[in-house]
């Protein structure tokens, strides 16, 4: 699995006006067909972005967070 930690896509504080790019490097990060990890500081605007443009582009998309461990978002892996 591809670990994205999204604090690594901005530096101090995320922001609304540079959302494209969080997403263009999230989309790079995770490339095409992989099962992917999301972590790390960020916004729930940012999760929830990142993750809408990652379906249909990763296998599986995970949410983890040392509160509540992994959490599946989605999973198209037929097996």
């Amino acid at each position: 699995m591809l670990l994205i930690d999204l604090k690594s896509l901005y530096t101090d504080t995320a922001k609304l006006s540079e959302l494209s790019q969080y997403v263009t490097k999230a989309l790079e990060l995770a490339g095409e067909g992989n099962e992917v990890i999301l972590t790390g500081a960020g916004p729930v605007w940012l999760y929830l972005k990142i993750a809408h443009a990652l379906h249909g582009k990763a296998k599986k998309l995970v949410y983890r967070s040392p509160v509540t461990g992994d959490v599946v978002i989605f999973d198209h892996d037929p097996f």
